[in-house]
């Protein structure tokens, strides 16, 4: 026989894997009581839970247990009495009989139910979490999370790559977001930061030769916190030498269908790309969800002439909504309002009807631009078309999240369309001081097509950088890294970055350099979210083990908390009066 990898000195098997094939067999189990039942003096029924699942027992004479007791019952494996299979459980047609049942821990009754049938305050699962995580749905996202990290895991294996941990306890990165600080005590008045993530630390692992790392890593941003982000999270990280982006678009494919088809059961077609310039021309957005149509259409050229002056701007974006027409006012009015706390000036609609064009617009338009209208997107009867008239940027944005509020599937529904979007600006504009500001960050190759241009039209410069999109999620970034010192010190003076404020900042990393640094590239994607959309979930906190709140709080802890005048001493902090 197979051995059987639950047995332990307490118990055989768990309750989750009795069948009709042990009928006859006497097995102990361990696990909760989840549900308590008696038949009159001399008989009880107890629904026992692990974490693979329910076995009945049935116990001659009463017995002193409640919900969530912890016990260890032995009985023999029989089938269930004609008429009492119970189709809802893996193991409904079997139970346990002749039962002896041992008390190892007693327990108050539990503040919830646990029973994903019943909904719970988030607030009070989160006090309790550690009673929320016996539920069935946590059980099987947590497991799934693993399935995932496991299959990764393998997959970056396989290609190659080796793992190294990086340091938790870090210098300032380059990355735009906000740190972590700790205060250093044995270096008073000096801090590590908490990694955003192991950027530098992989790339100086490229310097070192060892040609293709990766790291299950944990990160840490202090930014607000929303459904897909919390302070602490989980990802893919990894570098290669010798490579381009095609190389890293491979590698990380290969690595994230493996994981789909491990937590689906079934392999994702392989994965496209757009660059950023295509998915903001039809979708508005540089995280497209392609489980919808549609799309965005130009329709600028039909209205280059206009005598409408809603119309009056260098661009007319519009996008057909299949059954739009139905649309009530007040639906419309809402819809606009979105459009214009966007920053758009307003939403042009037109209702396609038998006669029509149906909209207060249509009366000023003229033959070619009602023809326009029609045309978008094979409008029909029923349908309605929306029209952003703005620059081009920003009709694109208006547009792409209107499209998303009305067409969106909700991440439990529809498919899995992943795409990889690429060729990023290097650069978002410019700050206060007229510097201009990085895209990605200050590492990243420019687009080679575009070298010439970062002198004389920054803003037109294409990098080498690309992301990965799932559903409209942005799962994760990367980019070919810079590692010829000509171009770095054109990208630092582009950034107004001058050379004693590069060597503070990156001298490390920059002397690195100097000692022979191969081509290298990279990616990181997170984890937390990929699992979320396998698990049908719309917020990350559902499969993580022990998320903070939207307002970064523990709520099963309390933290975060004061700290003891002793450890402010050791520390030779000051901390200012709250409020103040």
């Amino acid at each position: 026989m197979p051995q059987n990898h639950e047995a332990t000195s307490m118990r055989d098997c768990l309750c989750g894997s009795i069948d009709s094939t042990m009928i006859g067999s006497i097995v102990t189990v361990c696990g909760w009581v989840a549900k308590r039942r008696e038949h009159g003096e001399h008989l009880a029924f107890l629904d026992v839970r692990d974490r693979s699942g329910i076995i009945q027992a049935v116990v001659d004479g009463s017995v002193d247990v409640r919900s969530e007791y912890v016990v260890r019952i032995s009985g023999t494996v029989s089938l269930r009495p004609e008429g009492t299979i119970n189709d809802r459980l893996a193991t409904g047609e079997v139970e346990l009989s002749d039962c002896t049942v041992e008390i190892l821990s007693a327990a108050e009754p539990p503040p919830f139910q646990l029973d994903d049938r019943i909904d719970v305050d988030e607030q009070v699962r989160l006090r309790y979490r550690y009673l929320d995580l016996r539920r069935d749905k946590m059980q099987r996202n947590l497991r799934l999370r693993a399935l995932v990290n496991a299959t990764l895991r393998r997959a970056m294996d396989a290609q190659g790559f080796c793992e190294v941990e990086t340091p938790l306890l870090w210098a300032p990165t380059p990355e735009g977001a906000r740190e972590f600080v700790v205060p250093s005590r044995l270096h008073p008045g000096e801090f590590y930061v908490l990694p955003q993530s192991p950027q530098i630390a992989k790339q100086l692992l490229m310097v070192g030769g060892f040609d293709r790392y990766y790291q299950v890593a944990r990160c840490l941003r202090d930014e607000d916190l929303r459904a897909d982000r919390q302070f602490e999270f989980t990802q893919l990280d990894l570098e290669a030498s010798f490579v381009n982006q095609d190389d890293i678009l491979a590698f990380v494919s290969e690595a994230v269908l493996d994981a789909a088809e491990a937590a689906t059961g079934v392999r994702p077609a392989a994965i496209g790309a757009m660059t950023w310039a295509e998915a903001l021309d039809l979708y508005g957005t540089d995280k497209p969800d392609l489980r919808f149509g549609m799309v965005l259409q130009d329709l600028s050229a039909a209205f280059d002439d206009t005598d409408v002056k809603a119309f009056s701007a260098p661009t007319v974006k519009a996008m057909c909504v299949p059954g739009g027409a139905s649309f009530s006012r007040s639906r419309l009015d809402q819809l606009t309002e979105q459009a214009k706390s966007l920053g758009a000036k307003g939403l042009a609609w037109f209702r396609i009807t038998d006669d029509g064009l149906d909209s207060p617009l249509t009366r000023f338009l003229s033959e070619d631009e009602a023809v326009a209208i029609r045309s978008v997107d094979g409008a029909e009867v029923g349908d309605i078309v929306f029209c952003v008239a703005d620059e081009y940027a920003l009709a694109c944005k208006v547009l792409g999240a209107v499209r998303v509020t009305l067409g969106s599937p909700p991440v439990s529904e529809g498919p899995h369309c992943y795409v990889w979007v690429t060729e990023f600006p290097m650069f978002e504009g410019v700050d206060e001081e007229g510097h201009l500001v990085a895209a990605h960050h200050p590492f990243t190759m420019p687009h080679h097509d575009d070298l010439d241009l970062i002198e004389t039209d920054p803003l037109k410069v294409r990098s080498q950088a690309y992301d990965l999109v799932l559903n409209g999620w942005e799962l994760g970034s990367g980019s070919v890294r810079i590692h010829r010192a000509d171009i770095q010190s054109r990208i630092f003076t582009a950034l107004g970055i001058s050379d004693d404020e590069a060597e503070s900042r990156f001298g490390f990393l920059l002397g690195a350099f100097k000692y022979g640094a191969p081509p290298h590239a990279g990616f990181a994607f997170g984890i937390d979210r990929l699992v979320a959309i396998f698990a049908g979930e719309e917020n990350i906190r559902e499969v993580i083990a022990y998320p903070k709140t939207q307002s970064g709080t523990d709520l099963m802890t309390g933290a975060p908390k004061d700290i003891t005048e002793r450890q402010i001493r050791d520390l030779r902090i000051k901390i200012a009066p709250k409020g103040s």
